[in-house]
């Protein structure tokens, strides 16, 4: 079977979920996208040129068996425009993000477009895939919240339908090389925070957590990895002043050295305001880390599946997570939390994006 993957946004978690899918399906996956930039523009305009690319490689190799596209653009559109060459060929859309509940930054005006291209995507794809059960959860609630604030044929009636036969399929994670814990000698405990700098991922949350440390006197260093945009909240300065020495790296990090210093990590923590699942989280748990992360969004779930304690994992204040991860600085890793992560290696979750595709086109020919 021949499967057509269509990223428009290819980059970050994105780019992870493209090549770790594209490397070990069982399938042949052939991967259609665009750089991860200007991600408006893509959700507007990508439908067209991806068309267009998706084209090309009928040309050479004959029209795909499936396509699984990325939420990231108007898949409705994408339908139209490819009607002609790909008549029949189901598409699954997966979604990595929800629009609707997007935080928007201070240069930002609320904008119902992205909302609507998110619903008629899922709307009108053969299949709809999440990449969490909060994340279906929550795009049910949202769009019919959302779809109830029009005038007529609100398509709100429409919605169970959707999310009802809609599937959930985590993303997988690279495990190569994770789990070997070097002997840290004298060295501090070093805390991992690997997201990207933007408004999204709570830097003031991150900020407040920081001073609690500080203001503890402990013994800690600090890895905030990530990628870096042009336009950055100042308080990222801020807190890379604050931290000073303890600093060990800051930015965007090649795997090779990312790898190391998730084996390095006594913690990892997160401040996001946005997650549907957590790539970079799951990764760093699976090398050892002990996860400490806010008691909101996908967290919850993740700490289920890690069958981690909440009550060490969870946090409701910035003081209480800085206790969690002092008091994590003593402990060896739960290698039983671990092992639970290392169960979303792409060797596990794979198998599953093939069987379900696999049905797709079985129903298709049905």
């Amino acid at each position: 079977m021949r499967i057509a993957l269509v990223e428009p946004y290819y980059g970050g978690s994105h780019q992870a979920w493209a090549d770790g899918y594209s490397a070990s399906s069982g399938h042949e996956v052939t991967m259609i996208t665009h750089p991860a930039r200007f991600w408006k523009w893509r959700m507007h305009g990508a439908f067209l040129t991806l068309a267009d690319g998706l084209a090309e490689d009928i040309v050479i190799n004959g029209p795909p068996d499936a396509i699984l596209a990325s939420s990231m653009m108007n898949v409705a559109a994408f339908a139209g425009a490819i009607r002609h060459m790909a008549a029949g060929v189901p598409i699954a859309v997966y979604f990595h993000e929800s629009q609707f509940t997007y935080p928007l930054s201070p240069a930002d005006k609320p904008d119902a477009t992205y909302q609507m291209k998110n619903w008629t995507s899922a709307a009108t794809s053969d299949l709809v895939v999440f990449n969490s059960e909060f994340h279906r959860s929550i795009f049910r609630d949202e769009a019919q919240r959302f779809l109830n604030s029009f005038p007529e044929h609100k398509h709100v009636e429409k919605v169970a339908d959707v999310i009802d036969a809609s599937i959930v399929l985590p993303v997988g994670i690279d495990v190569t090389g994770l789990g070997r814990l070097p002997d840290r000698g004298d060295r501090p405990p070093l805390i991992l925070w690997s997201q990207r700098w933007e408004h999204d991922k709570g830097p003031d949350e991150l900020k407040s957590i920081v001073e609690c440390l500080i203001a503890s006197d402990v013994d800690f260093s600090m890895a905030m990895c990530g990628e870096v945009f042009v336009s950055v909240p100042a308080v990222y300065g801020e807190i890379t002043d604050m931290l000073g020495d303890r600093l060990v790296h800051s930015g965007w990090v090649e795997r090779d050295r990312y790898v190391g210093l998730l084996n390095e990590a006594s913690v990892v923590l997160s401040t996001a305001h946005q997650e549907f699942f957590g790539i970079g989280v799951t990764e760093a748990v699976a090398a050892g880390a002990h996860p400490v992360f806010p008691n909101r969004l996908v967290y919850p779930e993740r700490i289920a599946d890690f069958a981690a304690d909440p009550a060490s994992c969870l946090y409701d204040s910035p003081g209480e997570a800085a206790e969690q991860m002092v008091s994590a600085f003593g402990r060896e890793p739960d290698r039983a939390v671990s092992a639970a992560a290392r169960e979303f290696s792409w060797e596990n979750i794979s198998p599953l994006y093939d069987e379900a595709i696999e049905r797709l086109t079985m129903n298709d020919e049905g």
